[in-house]
């Protein structure tokens, strides 16, 4: 491993590594305040929507758009997680001088697993309006019956009404747990090596993230099962938990993109991260931009091959009047992405690799969107139609999404933009690429 450097002395050897170029002035980031504030009005008029609405329809849809808006910017999260864990893994030090971007994004991680909890109560408490196992364990559905282990421990169901589902409610309390204990101790060790004299708090950051890994893949695997594959408790993949972490992986990457690129238009990071990192991000997107695009087509494959019922009854109700999702989700996801970001000189261009990055953020949403929007009509005949159904979606999905980037504002600026103490900086200030 490399030895921790003095910052004092790294500064005067690189003029880049200036205060003025790696920090904010005191009070920056204060419109983020107002953008989260913004955000969460949004969300407060979703659910009043929801609540107030001429039927039951509108809390569904608003329910589900709040929900759609959490999966995506908890997938942002998660992602840069596992950015965190691998590259401690591998000892990667090209990622220093924009490792503390990935600590700021991942540092929302317990905030974005809070708000998944505001859907599960509201779900639990009015028997199942998304999550249709909460209403059919009310019958004692036969199907839902041979896994309802799976959410309800050993109660029996069929009796009339949903026993609570405590198996289900404490797999949600771990993935809490383990999310927090992973974020918080990465980032805790990073800012106990700016003042350390050696390297041992990254070392033992490289052996949390060796056991982290494990936990991370598993607790995200199931939290994708629970939160978005549950929602047809009939359908099963084996490979639902590696989608939605390529889906992860794919937006957080776009995501970091994002944020280097608006810091050097703000005449912040010049010749800190230059376009060698860019480049490098710019793979990182090309190739997730490919991985999701492999799962999902086998998760396809595999379903259309077996031809189960249980398996395509999740495409044919994505059918008909959602035929047009899966149709974008092909270009928007894939091939366009995928022509796009070929090119060197669009991994290389902070503008160009911005609007790239942007792109992918939608398209992520959008894939979110796919996966629960249809679920709410899936037990009506005519699924309803007016401004209501469009509001709901923007000031959920939207709300969310501004209440996370007004963090971000306010965060970033709040310390160093680079971890001066990082034993990897020399390297990352000196990375090229050969290829």
């Amino acid at each position: 491993m490399s030895q921790a450097v003095n910052s004092t002395s790294l500064a005067s050897r690189f003029p880049q590594l200036r205060e003025q170029n790696i920090s904010f002035a005191p009070g920056a980031g204060g419109m983020g305040i107002g953008l989260a504030v913004i955000g969460a009005i949004m969300v407060a008029a979703c659910a009043a929507i929801g609540w107030v609405g001429p039927n039951d329809i509108h809390a569904r849809q608003a329910l589900a758009a709040y929900h759609v808006g959490v999966m995506s910017v908890l997938a942002m999260c998660l992602g840069s997680l596992f950015f965190l864990l691998v590259f401690h893994l591998t000892q990667a030090g090209w990622v220093a001088p924009f490792r503390r971007q990935l600590e700021n994004v991942a540092s929302f991680l317990p905030i974005a697993y809070l708000m998944v909890w505001p859907t599960i109560i509201a779900e639990i408490a009015v028997g199942g309006r998304m999550f249709r196992w909460l209403a059919d364990a009310a019958t004692g559905d036969p199907l839902l019956g041979r896994k309802s282990f799976f959410f309800f421990g050993g109660s029996e169901i069929g009796h009339g009404h949903a026993p609570f589902p405590i198996f289900f409610v404490i797999r949600a309390v771990l993935y809490g747990l383990v999310w927090t204990l992973l974020t918080r101790r990465l980032i805790s060790l990073s800012r106990e090596q700016e003042t350390a004299v050696d390297a041992t708090p990254f070392a033992k950051a490289r052996f949390t993230s060796a056991w982290g890994m494990l936990l991370f893949a598993l607790s995200t695997a199931f939290a994708a099962f629970d939160w978005l594959m549950s929602l047809d408790y009939k359908f099963f993949s084996t490979m639902w938990g590696v989608y939605y972490f390529a889906g992860s992986a794919f937006s957080a990457a776009a995501l970091i993109a994002i944020i280097l690129a608006v810091l050097r238009l703000r005449g912040k990071l010049e010749g800190t991260v230059t376009g060698e990192h860019f480049h490098d991000i710019g793979k990182l997107l090309f190739s997730f931009t490919v991985f999701w695009a492999y799962i999902s087509f086998s998760q396809y494959f595999l379903i259309w091959y077996s031809n189960i019922p249980e398996e395509t009854a999740f495409f044919l109700h994505r059918s008909g009047k959602w035929s047009w999702l899966g149709v974008a989700l092909m270009f928007g996801h894939f091939i366009i992405p995928f022509v796009v970001l070929l090119f060197r000189e669009v991994k290389r261009n902070p503008r160009l690799l911005t609007l790239v990055g942007i792109w992918a953020i939608a398209i992520h949403v959008l894939d979110m969107y796919w996966i629960v929007r249809p679920m709410v009509y899936s037990a009506l005949p005519d699924p309803p139609h007016g401004p209501l159904v469009g509001l709901t979606d923007v000031l959920g999905i939207v709300g969310v999404l501004l209440f996370f980037a007004g963090y971000l504002i306010k965060k970033i600026p709040s310390g160093n933009l680079v971890g001066l103490g990082d034993p990897y900086l020399l390297e990352g200030l000196e990375h090229k690429n050969y290829v």
